[in-house]
């Protein structure tokens, strides 16, 4: 409104109102509540709000058909200055006993000039003297009588007419109405107060204390900061004797310096005592790192609150914690941290920015989390910073990543594709016997580089807590959300020089998700949680809430989004990415058992009797890989029977999360009802499903529906039915549940969601279990081996049916350790 105010009248169409600058836009963005979504609103975001308020304005005043003040005007009396009473104080210096002048005005029109013309009060008596003008003189005092009727002083000065005449003031008269400046404005009258006045009030005298100016001998959470504390006026210090003078004042100002000064005692006074505190045990210990950032931040974890507010207390970062902090918030211009040549890939800008504050935090020993959207290359920005490390000398020990049993074969896959060199162990029972894991660490961890296991292993393999990791990487971080559970307790007593977490979903769906991880990342930061959970309640009804936790964390959380500008500008636009399953035992027995009986068949199968077993036992693979019910037919589809349909469960719950919308390709219509089924409790809503019997009618309704209703999160569709010929590019992402070992025909499914009109960048996850035939038939396509380029020419089912018994039975044979989920 006081921007629209603002605008020059003419007769010309009004020019846009500028928004406000780039800092106030943040300041609204981290007052935000924590919540689902949140992360959309940023400065882009507001600034284009801005400017949809601004052309609202425009059409509403063309509209009206009136000028800028008269359009406010009729909105709303109090936008209009003309006719409403002023409380006016000013400075008397030459009188000692009573330095202030108080009188009230009200204004009649406006000048020549625009401006506001003053009449004193009293006028108005003899101005609206008349019986008709006695209604304007009732509306002149209407915001008076309310303001009245909450303060006594006022209602004295009414009812004994001293309203109208001008009035000395004692500094304890100009300090009550000062103080009640709130009441009178709410009620519509104008306070003015003497001009010299900085920020229309008198100067406040601050408690300032300064923490880090120098350097600590030891970084990390373990730094003990400097603390200094001074109290200043206008940035100036203040003298001990200043300040007594000051603290004497009974009356609420006081004149220190030549100037009229406002003097809260007692909180002054529980200002200074509680930073006293402070000071002294940073002079006797050192002050803890955790507290400084609390204090800097303005997040009271664990403490009392003061009451004392930014106007009269701060805390600021010195020198060295300055510079520091800087580099943490705005990591576009770190120093590079060089994966050189050993990373068989290229970094994007918004990556190498990443790896760079990746690099910074964990040499300061401090804990970082990666939260970006999902698609943005977590893993690549955490391979590269490894290789990085090494280049710079740093070795030993080796690092530890910690992932859901279901990512291992993911890591795997990942570090042979960007990070060959990277020297690996996988300490799971997928790759190592489990009595000799849990026994003592395998011979190959004195030359790797990184160990890597699963959540469920880190409380049944004791030597991963025997010693000091250089880095300690949690993927998929939330995991560690409930500090209840076994995995996070475990996962917190690892020691390593510095920690990572990698999350898309940082905060789920409470605030004590963020503070479990941050227990982890930075222990003590958050307090405890018993403190945390008492500040997280007690942020309720302040303003700008949430404002000191996000600066309390900022340092600590990169986070960049698949809709911000300079990130889209450096996306592909369309990322592949491999989405390996576990079999659960049911799907490993069924397997393990239609292995053996193909190969019993193949001994007496000839001819095209021959092709038609191996067929069809293919299909029984992919089925049991889908779920065992397909297979069984038993109409059971229990969830925790297929590694495949867990996986499912935790992709499409991290997008939902994110409001997106997915499209699930399968090559088999008996699939399609159970998943949508599942994926409707899993998004809280239901979806859309299309098959080959669906009629073209329906077919077309169904793609108008997914397209335009924001309420529809996903699409099942049989790879037939759905593959070819649909536009659906309101889904950001692409799942093919179970794979037609074709890439062309699986490209043209992809496409029903890249294709022209797209405007996201789309995520497509391809579906494989491990060590079944799955993965050895994905791992043939990816090589471009001539047996693969034989295997797609006409057909895969069709060439395998050519291949020998025993090539046949090594490709279906199943690799059990890789297989089977963790338990």
């Amino acid at each position: 409104v006081a921007a629209v105010c603002a605008r020059p009248e003419t007769d010309e169409p009004p020019p846009a109102v500028p928004p406000p600058s780039e800092l106030e836009l943040q300041a609204v963005s981290f007052a935000a509540p924590a919540m689902p979504g949140a992360e959309y609103l940023n400065v882009e975001v507001l600034r284009s709000l801005w400017s949809d308020l601004d052309r609202a304005f425009g059409v509403e005043l063309a509209a009206s058909g009136a000028t800028v003040a008269g359009f406010l005007r009729d909105l709303h009396p109090a936008w209009n200055v003309v006719g409403r009473v002023h409380f006016n104080l000013a400075e008397n210096r030459r009188d000692e006993q009573a330095p202030f002048a108080f009188i009230a005005t009200y204004t009649d029109k406006l000048s020549a000039h625009g401006k506001a013309q003053h009449q004193p009060l009293e006028q108005a008596l003899r101005q609206y003297a008349a019986a008709s003008d006695k209604e304007r003189l009732l509306s002149l005092l209407i915001p008076v009588k309310r303001a009245a009727e909450k303060l006594e002083w006022l209602r004295r000065m009414v009812d004994s007419e001293e309203i109208f005449h001008p009035l000395r003031w004692r500094p304890d008269e100009a300090f009550r109405m000062l103080s009640d400046v709130p009441h009178l404005e709410a009620a519509g009258v104008v306070v003015r107060l003497p001009a010299n006045w900085k920020l229309g009030r008198p100067s406040r005298p601050q408690v300032t204390a300064t923490v880090g100016a120098r350097e600590p001998s030891k970084l990390g959470l373990d730094a003990l900061m400097d603390f200094r504390l001074s109290v200043t006026l206008d940035g100036e210090p203040l003298t001990e004797a200043e300040m007594e003078a000051m603290l004497s004042a009974s009356h609420g100002l006081a004149l220190v310096r030549g100037q009229w000064v406002e003097v809260d005692r007692e909180r002054m006074e529980r200002t200074l005592e509680r930073f006293r505190r402070i000071e002294r045990l940073a002079t006797e210990n050192g002050l803890p790192f955790a507290e400084a950032m609390r204090l800097l931040a303005g997040a009271d974890i664990g403490g009392k609150e003061d009451g004392a507010g930014p106007d009269w207390s701060a805390v600021v970062a010195g020198p060295w914690l300055a510079e520091t902090l800087k580099r943490l918030r705005s990591p576009e211009g770190l120093a590079g941290a060089d994966p050189g040549a050993e990373l068989r890939g290229v970094l994007r800008p918004y990556q190498r920015v990443g790896v760079q504050w990746l690099n910074l935090l964990s040499r300061l020993g401090l804990g970082a989390c990666l939260a970006d959207d999902m698609g943005l290359g977590k893993t690549i920005q955490a391979l590269a910073l490894l290789l990085a490390q090494r280049r710079q000398g740093i070795k030993n020990p080796p690092s530890l990543l910690v992932a859901p049993a279901s990512l291992l074969a993911n890591w795997a896959a990942e570090i042979d594709r960007f990070a060959p060199g990277l020297k690996a162990v996988i300490a799971h029972p997928s790759a190592l016997p489990a009595a000799d894991l849990k026994a003592k660490p395998p011979a190959t961890l004195k030359t790797a580089d990184l160990v890597i296991t699963s959540y469920g292993s880190l409380a049944r393999i004791p030597w991963l807590a025997d010693r000091t990791w250089r880095l300690l990487i949690l993927d998929e971080a939330q995991a560690i959300k409930n500090p209840e559970t076994k995995q996070t307790k475990a996962a917190k007593k690892i020691p390593a020089s510095a920690r990572i977490a990698l999350t898309g979903t940082p905060i789920e769906n409470r605030l004590s998700d963020l503070w479990s991880i941050f227990d982890f990342l930075n222990p003590g930061l958050l307090g405890s949680a018993k403190q945390f959970t008492a500040y997280s309640k007690s942020l309720a009804g302040r303003p700008n809430p949430y404002a000191p936790l996000r600066e309390l964390v900022r340092p600590y959380i990169l986070r960049r989004l698949k809709t911000d500008r300079r990130v889209i500008a450096d996306l592909p636009d369309k990322t592949e990415m491999k989405t390996f399953c576990p079999l659960s035992r049911l799907q490993a027995a069924l397997y393990q058992q239609s292995v053996k009986e193909l190969a019993a068949q193949l001994e007496s199968a000839e001819g095209i009797q021959r092709k038609g077993l191996v067929l069809a036992f293919l299909m029984r693979f992919k089925q049991i890989c889908n779920h065992p019910s397909q297979w069984l037919g038993d109409g059971a589809w229990a969830p925790a029977d297929s590694g495949k349909w867990e996986r499912l469960g935790e992709l499409c719950e991290t997008i939902g999360g994110r409001q997106e919308k997915a499209l699930v390709f399968t090559q088999f219509r008996e699939v399609t009802g159970p998943l949508a089924s599942f994926l409707g409790e899993v998004f809280g809503r239901s979806g859309l499903v299309l098959h080959g019997g669906a009629p073209v009618r329906e077919r077309a309704a169904l793609v108008k529906r997914f397209q335009e209703d924001e309420r529809v999160p996903f699409f099942v569709l049989s790879l037939k039915a759905g593959g070819s010929g649909l536009n659906l590019t309101a889904a950001s992402h692409v799942i093919h549940f179970d794979r037609w070992w074709n890439p062309a025909v699986e490209n043209q499914a992809t496409d029903r969601a890249f294709r022209i009109g797209q405007t996201k960048n789309v995520l497509v996850h391809k579906f494989v279990c491990r060590g079944t035939v799955e993965e050895k038939i994905d791992a043939l396509i990816e090589s471009k081996k001539k047996l693969s380029g034989e295997l797609l020419s006409g057909g895969a089912e069709i060439n395998l049916t050519e291949m020998r018994d025993e090539e046949l039975l090594r490709l279906v044979a199943l690799d059990l350790g890789a297989a089977l989920k963790e338990e």
